[in-house]
Parts: structure tokens; sequence; C-alpha cells
């Protein structure tokens, strides 16, 4: 069986996705997801399912879903705990653990080319933005920023392993694009200053520094960092640690 939920709420059992139709179910079995293998309290799958004004019929509706939940996905999968149910969720089976030992293989592996294609595995298991489809759920949100963090550190570990192995051409595009989608992130900024100068497109890595500084300003009232001062002064010098 697997579990997905890097992109939009999936499980597929056989290679066939698994029919989880009613809303409440899907939110169910995400916030299960969320501490798969725990138990969660019953009054907090009636908050995440109901917010602060639950109905009478609440808890009792509860049984409902998990009942559906054990028919769509075999009665051991669900269980009853003391206080609360717990999804069972076996090693490999759920995205976000194969994305999270991926990006711990690239991190201690010391060949510059086995991180890159890692790295590159592990960004590949995503389908887009965690629970993308349970995106109301308060119950997510945490869970949901806290996944999408880990993804933009592993993405920035690729792209610095891509540029020490000297693809900083091939990364313009991909970086230029972040750059547009994540406007406020320094390090995406220095990244695509350091292969657009090592490119030989030194004026457009200073413009891109110009353009980060004026927004920061604008909308933050903040300088760019002491790290993207000192790149945009490497560049603008010829220092050779940026070549």
């Amino acid at each position: 069986m697997e579990f997905r939920v890097l992109g939009p709420l999936e499980v597929v059992m056989d290679s066939v996705p698994v029919r989880l139709d009613a809303a409440k179910q899907r939110t169910l079995l995400a916030v299960l997801i969320c501490h798969r293998n725990d138990a969660v309290p019953a009054g907090q799958l009636v908050d995440a399912l109901w917010g602060p004004c639950p109905p009478r019929t609440a808890l009792d509706n509860l049984r409902v879903y998990v009942y559906h939940l054990r028919r769509a996905l075999g009665a051991a999968r669900i269980v009853r705990r003391p206080h609360g149910y717990a999804v069972v969720v076996e090693p490999g089976e759920l995205d976000v653990d194969r994305f999270g030992e991926l990006a711990r293989r690239g991190r201690e592996t010391d060949d510059l080319l086995t991180a890159a294609a890692v790295f590159r595995q592990a960004l590949d298991v995503w389908r887009g933005r965690p629970y993308a489809d349970l995106t109301t759920v308060p119950a997510l949100r945490e869970e949901t920023r806290r996944l999408e963090e880990h993804r933009h550190a592993v993405l920035a570990l690729h792209i610095d392993a891509e540029l020490a192995l000297g693809r900083h051409s091939d990364l313009i595009a991909e970086l230029t694009g972040l750059v547009a989608a994540y406007p406020l992130r320094e390090r995406l900024h220095a990244q695509l200053m350091l292969a657009l100068h090592r490119a030989g497109r030194r004026a457009e890595a200073l413009e891109i520094y110009h353009r980060l500084r004026v927004r920061l300003a604008d909308e933050l009232g903040l300088d760019p960092g002491p790290r993207l001062r000192h790149l945009q002064s490497a560049i603008l010098h010829g220092d050779p640690i940026v070549a």
C-alpha cells in the first residue's frame, strides 16, 4: 500500500487508487497520517473535522468515518487505541518518509554526483503542495509548512551540488522560475546570481541583486543579508571565489 500526501491525498493499493470520496473521510485520514502509527485523541479528531462548533453527534459521526476508512483500507490499517485512533503505516509506504530518506542519503554522501542525483530523486517524489486538496483544514497547516520548508532545504542543497558540478548554465531557467515563485528567498537569488555570473552574464547577476534589494526595502523595510551582500560585492569586483 502507498500513502501519498506530497500533493493531493492519495492511497494506492495493488497499483489501484483507493476511492475516498467524502471530504470528512479524507480529512480524517490526512490527520491520522500526520501522526502515523500514533494514536490521535478522538477530541482532537473532532476538532479537525468540525472546528470549534461540532454537532452533538460528532463522536458518532467520527465512528462512521472510521468504519468507512476501515472498509476502504482494511481493518488492520485503522486501529482503535485508548481514547483515539491511529493509522498503521509500514516503513516505505508514505511518500514523506521516502522523501526524507532520500534527503538523508544525499546529505550524508561525499560524492557530488551522487548527492545531486539523490536530491533530484527526493524532489521527484513531490507531486505538488502537501495535502493540496485539503488546504483549508487548520489541523494540517503546520505540517504543510514544515514539509514545504524541508522541500526548500533539499532543493537548495540540490542546486548547490549542481553548481559545484559546473552545471550553472543548465540551472538558470529553473532558478529564474523559482525566484519568480519565491521572490523573497535570498538563497535562491544568490544561487541564480552565481549561475548567471559563472555563465558570463555578470550584468544580469547584479541586476538580480538590485531587484531583490529594492523589493526587500519596499515590502519589508530590510536590506539583503550579509551573505548576499558579500556575493554581490564579489561579483562586482571579480573576486575569484565566485569564478
